[in-house]
């Protein structure tokens, strides 16, 4: 059965990703409602015994349990699938979930992955040390220097995994270059899409073999809820991580689901303006005294703008990367803290693709429970803070962040 195809709604050929948006769902009630229904229950009732057996034997289409699939689930992956221009998509309860349904679909004991050093610290632990202990080998290597991906493949090498942009520091890797050393090596590419989000890339596009999604991120955009997704084709979603959620069951609840699913109707237009909001405020950072360096792909100093404006739609996203000026780690981490604890307009929370502007320090956050050696090797220092741009009048955000910036020598 592939609940992706249940009753599946009948729309022309060639529609626009903005228009798939509003429009890919899963057909309408005997109600007729215009406002996608949400579905809030755990089993459905089946019409005699026979089908029951049928459907829960996967020989026949229909819903059983809300942990195989749900109507309001299916709207959601439908959706996210078009927008990224997928065969099919599965939903789970987060963005971590989604990482560990793919390793422990595709991976076992003996397996290599090669991944960037500089992904979300949560992946590098997951990764590095969860699986190490199942016997799965993680080789971490520079996002930018496909040479050292090249060097790191091993025959038993089954996944190479990307960000791009990383979290915090918005590097960009070559996603067809990745995925032609992948498919050489008989590995398959993943590429975590959550900064960029398919308003502006589109890694199955570029050869990439799978997409993860963090949708408690952009894809709901107001913080609301946890989720998480796998994009892909109808074979290894299907065949098999179908399967293993079924049995393991981190899936999506159908309130959250429903949630995403209509954040997904605005995803093209918040993130244009949150966009546009971003580089102007990156632009406003690169030149104030108390900034050290400022990591924003929109930007010509940044060492993959040309690569990032190719792949992101000549866009660069609403998450800026800055470090502060400081002469050694503790000024740095004083001087960042003085930096967000200045701020009144400003949210100091670790989401992103909030509508509201978001600020944190990564090495006490997102990288806080990584090694300093691996923090290290992702570029993650103490005077550093990461912005997630959201749609406030830009100026009153500048104002916001200069409290801090312009008074942060004074604080030694």
């Amino acid at each position: 059965m592939n609940p992706n195809e249940l009753n599946e709604q009948s729309l022309p050929e060639g529609l626009h990703p903005d228009t798939l948006a509003v429009r890919v769902s899963i057909p309408r009630s005997g109600y007729g409602e215009h406002s996608e229904a949400l579905y809030l229950t755990s089993c459905f009732v089946q019409p005699d015994a026979e089908t029951s057996a049928r459907r829960f034997a996967m020989q026949e289409e229909g819903y059983t349990y809300t942990r195989t699939s749900n109507p309001s689930v299916t709207a959601f992956e439908r959706r996210l699938a078009a927008l990224e221009g997928a065969e099919a998509a599965i939903a789970t309860a987060s963005g971590m979930s989604a990482i560990l349904l793919m390793a422990m679909g595709l991976l076992k004991a003996g397996d290599h992955v090669i991944a960037s050093q500089s992904m979300f610290g949560s992946t590098i632990k997951l990764l590095g040390s969860e699986f190490a202990r199942f016997g799965v080998q993680t080789s971490f290597v520079s996002q930018t220097d496909v040479a050292e991906w090249r060097a790191a493949l091993r025959p038993n090498t089954r996944l190479l995994f990307a960000e791009t942009p990383t979290n915090p520091l918005t590097e960009v890797c070559d996603i067809a270059a990745l995925a032609a050393i992948a498919k050489k090596a008989g590995a398959l590419l993943a590429v975590d899409n959550c900064f960029a989000t398919p308003a502006l890339q589109k890694p199955l596009a570029l050869g990439a073999d799978l997409i993860i999604h963090s949708g408690t991120k952009f894809l709901d955009g107001q913080g609301r809820v946890m989720a998480g997704a796998i994009c892909g084709s109808h074979q290894l979603i299907e065949q098999v991580f179908a399967p293993l959620i079924r049995t393991a069951g981190m899936v999506l609840s159908p309130f959250n689901a429903w949630v995403v699913h209509k954040g997904l109707e605005t995803l093209s237009l918040r993130v244009a303006a949150q966009s546009a909001n971003a580089l102007q405020i990156a632009t406003w950072l690169e030149k104030h005294p108390a900034v050290e360096r400022v990591f924003y792909p929109g930007l010509p100093s940044h060492p993959q703008h040309r690569l990032a404006m190719a792949q992101q739609g000549g866009v660069g996203g609403s998450v800026i990367a800055f470090s502060v000026k400081a002469a050694s780690p503790e000024q740095g981490r004083a001087r960042a803290f003085h930096v967000i604890d200045s701020t009144r307009v400003c949210s100091i929370a670790t989401n992103l693709g909030d509508v509201r502007t978001l600020l944190s320090h990564p090495a006490s956050t997102s990288h806080g429970r990584l090694s300093e050696a691996q923090r290290q090797a992702a570029g993650v220092g103490q005077g550093l803070i990461r912005l997630s741009i959201g749609l406030e009048h830009v100026p009153d955000i500048l104002r916001d962040l200069s409290h801090g910036l312009d008074s942060c020598g004074r604080i030694d």
